[in-house]
């Protein structure tokens, strides 16, 4: 693979080989460009937002979001499997019908299993391939490893790695379940939050509430003027 010393040029231009490449093998070149982006989300490995960035010349297009963070403590073919979970989104969202909101629904399992990642809400075999809260394991001899496998053979890599990465439970072993905090569909690096539930916090005065994932919160302190309450750790 062709190289440079410009890590952001390297890093993208790597990203973009690899979406390329599963566009043509898995996709069959169904699915239009999108922007790639790499988003720090806590606890997420990535996720994709429909029509999420507008061109100056008003051209519409999606993004997948990779968090770079896992690039380090997951494989190369760990990391380029959330890419392709991801692309799974962009394919249902132009060419089937997404589930409400973030709801994995029968239809993106279907794919998934299709291109040989099974689809569990637990990160382990046997979970539920459906709901809002979702990551895969990879099946070794299905349509995604092999083609994995060939371009990684290809001299391809993911170059550049932080070097001060978040501790993952049971990364060695792959991908954990839930969804993290991006907007639209994603794969999470967490275990489920079973209750549904996270804690909100005001970065003013530091007010605490819980509520569903997703929620919009606004402080009602004296001296917060309405600021919108963030997830807290």
């Amino acid at each position: 693979m062709l190289k440079n010393n410009h890590p952001t040029d390297t890093t993208y231009r790597e990203l973009q080989t690899a979406y390329d490449h599963f566009n043509a093998d898995l996709f069959d070149g169904q699915l239009p460009p999108c922007l790639i982006t790499l988003q720090r989300e806590k606890k997420t490995y990535g996720y994709f937002s429909s029509e999420r960035f507008e061109h100056r010349d008003k051209t519409i297009t999606d993004e997948i979001a990779l968090n770079p963070a896992f690039f380090g403590v997951r494989s190369i073919e760990e990391s380029l499997s959330t890419l392709v979970h991801e692309m799974v989104h962009l394919w249902q969202a132009h060419n089937g019908k997404p589930g409400r909101g973030r709801y994995h629904n029968k239809e993106w399992a279907t794919k998934m299993i299709d291109l040989g990642l099974t689809p569990t809400d637990t990160g382990e075999p046997g979970g539920k391939m459906t709901g809002d809260r979702m990551t895969h394991i990879i099946n070794p001899d299905g349509r995604f490893a092999v083609s994995c496998g060939s371009l990684i053979g290809s001299d391809y890599t993911l170059s550049w790695i932080d070097r001060f990465p978040p501790r993952v439970p049971g990364a060695a072993g792959g991908s954990e379940g839930g969804e993290g905090e991006g907007e639209g569909e994603g794969e999470g690096a967490e275990p489920k939050n079973k209750s549904n539930r996270v804690k909100f916090a005001c970065p003013i005065c530091a007010a605490q509430a819980w509520g569903k994932p997703g929620l919009r919160l606004l402080c009602g302190g004296e001296n917060c003027e309405a600021a919108p309450l963030v997830p807290a750790d």
